[in-house]
């Protein structure tokens, strides 16, 4: 494991490939949030980035996880059986400093979370614009994902999302909460009545809320 400052990177051997976890350590940490990417991009996305900013000083130690795909440097995601496969074998390394672990992530990688979480034992799902359905394509529904996490859910949509609008998703035990205008990466167009900082802030206020609440 190397340090930088404030942040440690640790590769994993899992058998769908090496992945790679950049850890944002709590000073206190109670909970450990695991967040990864979706299918078209990486850690780097604004969202995955502001958690980690943000949720350090409040107590949650952040994980961002790297699917072994995008470590070996692919452009396309696996199969979901692949992606699953990778997270099972990430999740030792994730449970290791002993505590309580939110599974998350972004688009694909919500799914996964979703999938995986009560035979993991996560904690809670955090599912950040999570897919509903392909764009244009809302007969083809991924819901029964969502509504099988078994666990305390959180969903995080964007208001204008083409995989799923927050009026869309069915009633659930799962909260959400909407990022007004925005998109599958929650960008927001610049004549919205809420700014890019600001939407971003209203994502990472509702994480940590969320938090908070959890046992």
């Amino acid at each position: 494991m190397t340090k930088a400052t404030s942040t440690a990177t640790e590769t994993v051997e899992t058998d769908a490939g090496t992945a790679r976890i950049t850890w944002h350590p709590a000073k206190k940490a109670r909970l450990v949030l695991a967040v990864s990417h979706g299918a078209g991009g990486g850690i780097e996305a604004r969202d995955l980035k502001a958690l980690a900013e943000v949720l350090p000083a409040h107590g949650v130690t952040v994980a961002r996880v790297e699917q072994p795909w995008r470590v070996a440097g692919k452009k396309l995601a696996p199969a979901p059986k692949t992606l699953d496969t990778g997270w099972r074998g990430i999740w030792p390394a994730l449970a290791g400093p002993g505590l309580p672990v939110i599974s998350g992530g972004r688009s694909a990688g919500a799914r996964v979370a979703c999938r995986t979480a009560t035979e993991l034992g996560a904690h809670a799902v955090l599912a950040l614009s999570f897919p509903l359905h392909p764009p244009g394509k809302p007969e083809k529904s991924r819901a029964d994902e969502l509504l099988g996490s078994g666990v305390p859910t959180l969903v995080v949509q964007g208001g204008n999302d083409p995989f799923g609008k927050p009026e869309e998703f069915p009633a659930g035990s799962h909260e959400l909460v909407e990022v007004p205008y925005g998109d599958h990466g929650f960008a927001v167009p610049k004549r919205a009545e809420i700014s890019q900082d600001g939407a971003v802030a209203l994502i990472t206020d509702a994480v940590l809320e969320w938090t908070g609440s959890l046992g």
